[in-house]
């Protein structure tokens, strides 16, 4: 790349966005299936499955849905990474390439905004976790006078940990991406500990597997099965359709092609089916156990009787979390901020955006119970990543045959700035394919009546992603061959 293209085009370069140059790659097959294995080794993980069992599956249904969702994923995230290695530039930088050079904030706030909101979900269970361990010592903490009014669902005992717990989160974002090294590390020795602990608990309180695994569906049919199934594998699909998107902000530091695509294929399906059987066991021995199925690990943490166990076990998810969202939730959204003005705008600016962001969506809210977190939040932002996921890589694979000028990438005046640095083929794409499935997140989230719009509209929401994904890229491809 020429170095006039990074001074005369300070709009769209800044070090954060810069190629990677070969001699830095270093990432190998085992750096990509260690990071999938420590992304998957999460709470929300865990709550994935449990919720697919407090939905009404018995135990390898939910394995079944989360294994077929991850496995469709993969797909994307793999074509989509392959840019990545081949140029080592992050995802908003690939975005020019079928967005424009100024059209590329599209996808990349899109993309962000939902960053936002799992920052703030991850930082709610960090901090109910520490509100768990501190009420325990603390009972006052229970029956502070409420000060939030009361249509935002928010105590003000586990609103105080929530913010204590924020502001650690910011903390680190000033300190900077490298004083997280030492809490991946614990993180993934203690999560994988933690959790076979949890599932010998399980098995022991259950009195075995058996009874466990004997759970049956709650689905009085085939029909009200695949009512719930098709959502659900939506919602898995939804769960890591971030990731898919702006994988290339990790493959672009890959020694090679094979390094992702088999450290992918190694690390993301079989850590995500392994920690959900985790969730599904457990989850089903609570139901056992207590009588009633508790979907939350945190919560269920908070009824052992010792505290000091308790203490230990909430300190260490807040730690944990606490590394998975800034590796998670941070580096990605900080550097889709700074594609807005990287000369303005750095990873610290972009992180504290993050934060204020994500307490603005109402994270306690997107998690109250199961059918919020499938139907409303994963389901709901898979909508619009669908659509951007189908116009990346039609464009790279069918338009562009997987070769980019990378100097144009980077040019104001070049070939992707197409019309005033817009792809009107790309926009118009993007929103005819987010378009159907807006009747069917309204009906979910309460806004319209059942009667508003036909029911077969409706029923598109279920499969939102799938819907988004192929109208968009379909209609792309057709105004780009035109």
């Amino acid at each position: 790349m020429s170095d006039n293209i990074f001074t005369t085009n300070a709009d769209l370069y800044n070090e954060d966005l810069a190629p990677i140059p070969h001699n830095q790659r270093t990432w190998t097959t085992w750096n990509y299936a260690a990071l999938w294995i420590g992304m998957s080794l999460c709470i929300p993980t865990y709550m994935l499955s449990s919720s697919l069992i407090e939905g009404g599956m018995n135990w390898w249904q939910a394995i079944l849905t989360i294994f077929l969702g991850n496995s469709i994923v993969l797909i994307p995230m793999i074509l989509n990474g392959h840019a990545g290695a081949k140029y080592g530039i992050p995802f908003p930088v690939f975005a020019r390439a079928s967005f424009g050079t100024k059209g590329a904030n599209i996808p990349a706030l899109l993309r962000a905004i939902v960053a936002c909101g799992w920052f703030g979900i991850q930082t709610w269970i960090g901090g109910f976790a520490i509100y768990q361990m501190a009420r325990i010592w603390f009972p006052a903490l229970e029956t502070l006078p409420q000060v939030f009014p009361n249509s935002w669902g928010l105590q003000t005992g586990p609103a105080i940990c929530f913010f204590l717990f924020w502001l650690l989160n910011m903390y680190v974002v000033y300190l900077g991406v490298e004083s997280i090294r030492k809490l991946l590390v614990f993180k993934a020795i203690f999560l994988p500990l933690a959790a076979l602990t949890l599932l010998a608990w399980a098995i022991v309180a259950a009195k075995g597997l058996g009874p466990i695994l004997a759970t049956p569906s709650k689905f009085n049919n085939t029909s009200e099965f695949f009512a719930f199934f098709f959502p659900a594998l939506t919602g898995m699909v939804g769960f890591w359709a971030t990731l898919s998107l702006n994988i290339p902000d990790f493959t672009r530091y890959a020694t090679s092609q094979n390094a992702q695509i088999k450290g992918q294929i190694y690390g993301l399906p079989s850590s995500m089916t392994l920690f959900a059987f985790v969730g599904v066991v457990v989850t089903s021995a609570t139901t056992i156990v207590f009588g009633t199925t508790i979907w939350d690990p945190v919560i269920l943490a908070g009824k052992f009787d010792s505290k000091l166990l308790v203490s230990i076990a909430m300190i260490a998810v807040a730690i944990s979390t606490l590394a998975t969202n800034i590796a998670a939730n941070i580096v990605s959204p900080a550097n889709d901020f700074a594609n807005l003005s990287p000369s303005k705008i750095d990873f610290k600016k972009g992180g504290y955006i993050t934060g204020i962001i994500g307490v603005m969506i109402f994270p306690w809210k997107l998690i109250a119970d199961p059918s919020g977190y499938i139907f409303t939040w994963l389901v709901g932002y898979s909508s619009l990543l669908g659509p951007v996921g189908g116009i990346l890589i039609v464009d790279y694979y069918f338009i562009r045959k997987q070769t980019l000028d990378v100097d144009d990438l980077y040019d104001s005046n070049g070939m992707y700035s197409f019309t005033g640095g817009f792809n009107t083929a790309a926009i118009l794409a993007l929103i005819i394919g987010i378009l159907p499935n807006i009747p069917g997140f309204l009906l979910t989230i309460g806004s319209v009546g059942t009667e508003t719009f036909p029911t077969w509209i409706t029923g598109l929401y279920h499969y939102a992603w799938f819907v988004g994904f192929g109208i968009s890229g379909l209609i792309y491809w057709l105004l780009m061959k035109n």
